[in-house]
């Protein structure tokens, strides 16, 4: 399977704040309930709140979840100040030091992206994708998925991004001053936005996305100690 992958910059950015991290959360409103994942982890627990807006995603992630799919699986690739990965089934018995994050299930996602209403804040939970050259559509991964932990940026380093954005997407994909301020606020990974689908957020265990994001890793970005997810459930 060809390699999942997302597009990683060091653009400008400042240090990430780490304390208090769960109460960095950006809530957004629904009119609908939302479905509830918990990821329980060898770091600790992570609650994901799933969106409405995208619905492919949600279900797709829902059935996974229930039949066990996560169980056991490593967060098999960490970017500090980046986002944290998982997806690959075939990680639950890899050994220390193999390779790992290139197999996937046999479908695609059509692309549900929501921007500028969902963006890549700390702590969203977004689909891991083939690149644009083999994957125009932007299709997602059936499995792999991200959630972002990102830096916090200052006003002319979000310049700098929007202005790499305006390359990258042809001028398509605009910060609102809404957006900007969330990533002024509590930060992200705003290069990311408008180019892969983002369809939940961390409403809590912030603090063990931080801290999976920092831990040791290899030269293929695989934590030195494995980091598992120990169970998957759908609490609500």
């Amino acid at each position: 399977m060809k390699k999942f992958f997302l597009l990683w910059m060091l653009v400008f950015a400042q240090l990430p704040l780490l304390a208090q991290v769960d109460s960095l959360v950006v809530k957004t409103d629904s009119s609908a309930v939302r479905h509830q994942v918990l990821l329980q982890t060898s770091k600790g627990d992570i609650v994901l709140e799933l969106y409405n807006e995208t619905p492919l995603h949600r279900d797709n992630f829902l059935r996974l979840v229930r039949s066990g799919y996560y169980d056991g699986i490593l967060w098999h690739r960490v970017i500090a100040d980046f986002m944290i990965q998982t997806g690959d089934s075939t990680t639950r018995h890899a050994k220390p030091g193999v390779t790992v994050g290139e197999y996937d299930l046999d479908y695609r996602l059509p692309a549900e992206i929501v921007y500028p209403k969902y963006f890549h804040k700390r702590g969203v939970l977004a689909a891991a994708r083939e690149g644009d050259a083999e994957n125009p559509e932007r299709k997602s991964s059936a499995a792999q998925f991200y959630i972002t932990w990102g830096y916090n940026y200052s006003k002319s380093a979000l310049d700098k991004v929007q202005a790499r954005l305006d390359e990258t997407t042809g001028g398509k994909v605009k910060f609102t001053p809404e957006v900007c301020d969330a990533y002024l606020k509590y930060g992200g990974t705003p290069h990311l936005d408008g180019q892969y689908t983002v369809f939940g957020e961390v409403v809590k265990g912030l603090n063990v996305v931080r801290d999976i994001d920092y831990v040791e890793t290899d030269d293929n970005d695989r934590p030195v100690w494995d980091v598992k997810i120990l169970k998957a459930t759908v609490i609500k």
